[in-house]
């Protein structure tokens, strides 16, 4: 019965797509990007490839947080103030949970954080809600501190690009300001971390 129904596909449409195969297949690949279901995977798989390791700030452009006034809200409810983080090397992370280059880079920064949890102050902060927030790292089986936030970021961390990631020095100075997916976990990024650590 197949084999019948296989016959009577007519021969102009075979060779169709023998001659515009490579054509066909860009288009088919092209609508999957646009199911949530599959074109999210896709997108995650190629940002992964060209998330290379963050470079540190030029020192005359660097630019320094000055204003620490900044409320958060963990996923338990509570408020968290940033000005608890003054004067301790900062990691801060804005992303969203439909974001593919922030879930691309997430798991380099389950490492990172794994890494220096007891020695580096990591906020990894979405405007999205609580519950959203909460099913997306349950369902991931992340372990970092992830916070909410419906206030004014302090001026030198506003961003309109997901993910922005700002490395933060002791005193303030912006030592890496990334947008876009990066390799969080490279040696590069540890010995720029230790040095900070060790000032």
């Amino acid at each position: 019965m197949y084999i019948r129904v296989f016959l009577f596909i007519p021969l102009s449409m075979v060779s169709f797509f023998k001659k515009h195969w490579s054509t066909v297949a860009l288009l088919v690949f092209v609508a999957l990007l646009f199911i949530p279901q599959t074109g999210t995977p896709i997108k995650v798989f190629f940002n992964r490839l060209i998330a290379f390791s963050p470079s540190e700030i030029a020192e005359a452009d660097q630019e320094s947080i000055s204003d620490y006034n900044w409320q958060l809200q963990d996923l338990q409810g509570n408020t968290v103030d940033f000005a608890s983080a003054k004067d301790k090397v900062i990691l801060v992370n804005v992303w969203a949970t439909w974001c593919p280059p922030c879930i691309a880079e997430m798991s380099s920064m389950q490492a990172l954080y794994t890494t220096y949890k007891d020695e580096v102050s990591f906020y990894f902060v979405s405007i999205e809600t609580t519950e959203t927030v909460q099913k997306f790292i349950d369902k991931n089986e992340y372990t970092f501190p992830v916070f909410t936030t419906q206030h004014n970021f302090p001026k030198v961390l506003e961003t309109n690009s997901f993910p922005t990631t700002y490395l933060i020095s002791k005193d303030g100075k912006i030592i890496m300001n990334k947008k876009g997916a990066a390799d969080w976990n490279s040696t590069s990024v540890h010995k720029t971390i230790d040095a900070l650590l060790a000032e």
